[in-house]
């Protein structure tokens, strides 16, 4: 029966693997094993072809360690001057790399992954304490969430025989958030919730108390305010604010089959985010969905931040309804923004799901076509052609 290894000739084995496999690329490694074998070669045939190809092999592999050498302690840290931007503006990422040691530092070339590509930029001799800083500017092209770095330190030879890596920071996230508009204050909701806001309308029966009026005929008697009446001797009347509710359901259909183009679907997004920013705006509770992500918005930045990451999703369920009313089923207000390729007549069957007491509108972003409003009994339907459109529609929607 054999015994097996000692763990701790286990973990050193595997040590060394790692550090050889790490330090010497597949191409190093081709290139070493080709040369042994000519040379090995050459012995036995005596062809000083081989001779030659296994010299040339070793020396490039001796060149490759003599330029791999050298102190990389380097120290670095990255920086973003804004982890938010819009689409259309620019952010300053900086780099500083530093030698914190006591030896003077080698050269070296440095790489920073932003999403799928790479900023490199070389890095001098650094003696002791000594730092520099890089910068680049990166134009928000296009909305995204962004990963920045981590940063590689890379030191090694011309050839790609050696190599030597270190990460020397963590990641960190850009949010690019869609291009919004302001919209004027929402009032569409239903009267005399008892969780709901004021609206600046007045009314004779409700939860908030505005003022006193005389008495005119009809009034109901149950809202007299007595103790007015004992003091000026007139029957005074009390008036209320009309509250409305507030629970806003936002839903954007996220199936790329239904938009004519990409830029079309971002006008979605950025109709989908300014309604959700002007909700939270006037602190009502948002519950908002797209494609599979369903959640409970809790502040504009947040949800700016959620509305960055919205990817077109081909698995999309094309009834919008079942998941929105899975989640918020109560909602006293349903915005959904749709494509140009969806009908009529599936949007007129998806409304019908919804509660008879709640309000719903449907905002059917149309790239470049003339703002428009259809009614019908179920919902109102706007099209929206330019972002621009959308506070004129919603100032007649809402």
């Amino acid at each position: 029966m054999h015994e097996r290894p000692q763990p701790a000739l286990k973990r050193l084995w595997r040590k060394a693997r790692r550090s050889i496999t790490a330090y010497i690329s597949p191409l190093g490694w081709a290139v070493a094993i080709a040369s042994a074998i000519c040379a090995a070669a050459f012995f036995a045939l005596g062809w000083h072809e081989l001779l030659a190809f296994g010299v040339t092999g070793a020396t490039m592999m001796l060149a490759a360690v003599v330029l791999s050498l050298g102190n990389t302690s380097f120290g670095a840290s990255i920086s973003l001057s804004k982890p938010r931007v819009r689409v259309g503006d620019t952010a300053l990422v900086s780099v500083t790399v530093c030698n914190p040691g006591n030896a003077p530092t080698a050269s070296a070339r440095a790489d920073l992954p932003i999403e799928e590509t790479r900023k490199r930029f070389s890095i001098p001799m650094l003696a002791p304490g000594q730092s520099k800083q890089i910068e680049t500017r990166l134009h928000a092209v296009s909305r995204a969430v962004l990963p920045v770095g981590p940063l590689t330190i890379h030191k090694g030879d011309p050839f790609g025989l050696i190599r030597h890596e270190k990460k020397l920071t963590e990641r960190l996230t850009l949010f690019i958030h869609p291009a919004i508009v302001p919209l004027g204050t929402l009032n569409a909701g239903q009267t005399r919730d008892l969780e709901g806001q004021p609206s600046g309308q007045i009314a004779s029966d409700d939860l908030d108390f505005q003022h006193l009026r005389e008495y005119e005929p009809g009034d109901d008697m149950r809202n007299v305010h007595w103790l007015s009446c004992a003091k000026t001797g007139e029957l005074m009347i009390r008036q209320y604010e009309v509250t409305r509710r507030t629970d806003t359901s936002l839903t954007i259909a996220v199936n790329p089959e239904e938009y004519a183009s990409a830029e079309e679907f971002e006008l979605a997004v950025s109709v989908h985010a300014s309604i959700g920013v002007r909700c939270l705006a006037q602190s009502r509770p948002l519950t908002t969905h797209a494609g599979r992500t369903h959640a409970t918005a809790q502040s504009p930045m947040t949800f700016l931040d959620s509305c960055s990451a919205i990817t077109p999703q081909r698995a999309d369920n094309p009834n919008l309804m079942q998941g929105t009313l899975e989640h918020t089923p109560d909602a006293s207000l349903y915005f959904l923004t749709v494509g140009s390729l969806r009908d009529v007549d599936g949007i007129k069957r998806m409304a019908m799901a919804l509660p008879k007491s709640a309000s719903c509108m449907v905002l059917q972003v149309a790239f470049g076509a003339p703002r428009a409003i259809r009614r019908f009994p179920a919902f109102a339907l706007a099209t929206v052609g330019d972002l621009n459109d959308l506070p004129l529609i919603m100032g007649v929607l809402a």
